[in-house]
């Protein structure tokens, strides 16, 4: 991964960064306004921040990628499986409009120029998957239950259905969350992992002295994408910890939700 503008508070990965034709990102801590738990580049508009703050944060990331921060499309996310497809007809409301559209989405695919597609985090996987072939791009929020529910490979068979994408085309990049180390899970969560079909030796671990599962969501949702037909080689783990890293990252199980958001996404360039 490569973190040559972190001091502007932006991570890029390797696979992704060979591509002109995109413009991605996951943002970090650093590069805003906002304060306390929110200190100070939070980008998410439903954990408590001042509106105020969040309107400038965002205002300084659209202004980083040179367009309006109306062309920013941030779902409301909750934890489910709905993948939207940003088009014309989308980008043709309001802005309250697509607000509302856009209430219980947590993955988002567009092949349409000049409009940054992203997700907020805090500890959840967010997963950015290109198509340089057809020029699609694809984001998805995977906490666990999003993961239980497949929302990764499901992101990538409405990028085939709708736009014929080939999942060996696709490149994949997974941002920071929280790691396995720091992922304990009750044994009701990891029951769902085994129930969705997960293999529990790839992506678990016992943790004896507390009796309870570790999991590791960033390699559970490369797995699904390799399950639809992504690549291995094709895929780009970032492998950092959001929860272990208090001066990169805002952490909702260290912080509480009541802490800043970041945002992974990316934009197809006008060439």
């Amino acid at each position: 991964m490569i973190q040559s503008d972190f001091n502007k508070g932006i991570i890029h990965f390797e696979n992704l960064q060979t591509y002109s034709s995109l413009i991605h990102l996951s943002t970090t801590i650093k590069g805003g306004v906002s304060s306390g738990n929110y200190s100070s580049f939070n980008l998410g508009e439903y954990s408590g921040d001042s509106l105020s703050n969040v309107v400038r944060n965002r205002k300084h990331l659209a202004s980083m990628l040179n367009i309006e921060a109306d062309n920013l499309i941030l779902p409301y996310q909750t934890h489910e499986d709905t993948v939207l497809v940003i088009d014309d007809v989308f980008l043709q409301h309001r802005v309250e409009q697509q607000k509302h559209i856009l209430h219980g989405v947590d993955a988002l695919i567009t092949n349409n120029k000049g409009v940054f597609i992203g997700v907020t985090t805090a500890d959840c996987v967010p997963l950015i998957i290109y198509d340089p072939k057809q020029d699609v791009l694809g984001v998805a929020h995977a906490g666990w239950r999003g993961t239980v529910a497949r929302i990764a490979s499901k992101t990538v068979r409405v990028m085939i259905d709708r736009y014929s994408s080939n999942p060996s085309d696709l490149i994949v990049g997974i941002a920071p969350s929280i790691s396995q180390e720091f992922f304990e899970v009750g044994e009701e969560v990891a029951i769902k992992f085994e129930e969705s079909g997960f293999d529990m030796v790839e992506i678990s671990r016992l943790n004896k002295a507390t009796a309870k599962m570790h999991i590791n969501l960033q390699q559970a949702n490369a797995s699904d994408l390799i399950r639809v037909g992504v690549l291995p080689d094709n895929i780009e783990i970032s492998g950092l910890c959001t929860y272990s890293n208090p001066d990169m990252f805002f952490s909702a199980r260290r912080q509480t939700i009541k802490s800043g958001r970041m945002v992974t996404g990316g934009l197809l360039k006008n060439e």
